[in-house]
Parts: C-alpha cells; structure tokens; sequence
C-alpha cells in the first residue's frame, strides 16, 4: 500500500493514526472529526482506552470522500450521506460538478457565482422601479 504523501510521518500505510494525526494531515478540526462521526455511521474510528480515537486507512478515505463531497463539491451533510451510503461516492476523484445553463451548456459548479451576482443585481433593480 502507498502512504499518503499528506502524512509524512514515518508511519507505515496500514498504521493506525491519532485523531491529531489526522486532522493536521488532512486540514481538518479535530471536533468536526468527531462531529462527522457523529452524522456518518460508516465512520467509525477505533476507540481505546479513554475514548482515545484510532483511524485505520479506511476510516482516511471516508473522511476525505466527506471532505471532498461538502467542502469540494457542494455537497449538504445529509446529501454526502446519502452519496456515501449508496456508494455514490466511492470514486477517489470526482469530475467536477457542473450545471446547466439555459442555453443548454453546461459550464463548471464553480463559475455559478458570478451569475447569481448578475442575478442579484438584475433583482434589485428591478425592485428600484
């Protein structure tokens, strides 16, 4: 198995990593970890002595599928559970998103933004006549 170059620490790839370990890694908080085992079942850390956490490799890749799927991809916590759930989400990398334009196109998720800036610019005008 390859180690993720993301945890340079000397631990073999099926090495067991701290809760810290993986947030630093990852760039993730260490209570919105525990929160998303909280909402993702199929997240589920060992737990030792003292409620000490230990991530397996398995457990890594789940929490970057919902890194990924909410911080990424727009995805709602209740619509990456469903993703991850229905296995969805399984893919290590995603296309990116994209939306559909009235023209029929379809462009990236990301340039949506300014659209909805012309959106609201257009509405407030219309709420000045």
């Amino acid at each position: 198995m390859v180690v993720d170059p993301r945890f340079s620490d000397g631990k073999d790839a099926d090495a067991l990593r701290t809760i810290g370990e993986v947030a630093r890694a990852l760039g993730i908080k260490q209570h919105v970890l525990r929160y998303w085992e909280q909402q993702f079942p199929m997240l589920k850390p060992l737990k030792r002595s003292g409620g000490r956490r230990y991530y397996r490799p398995e457990d890594i890749r789940i929490v970057d599928t919902i890194d990924r799927l909410v911080n990424r991809e727009g995805y709602t916590l209740k619509g990456a559970r469903l993703a991850l759930s229905g296995g969805k989400a399984a893919a290590a990398e995603a296309p990116p998103a994209t939306t559909a334009r009235g023209d029929g196109d379809t462009h990236p998720a990301g340039d949506i933004v300014p659209q909805l800036r012309a959106i609201r610019s257009r509405l407030a005008a219309a709420l000045e006549r």
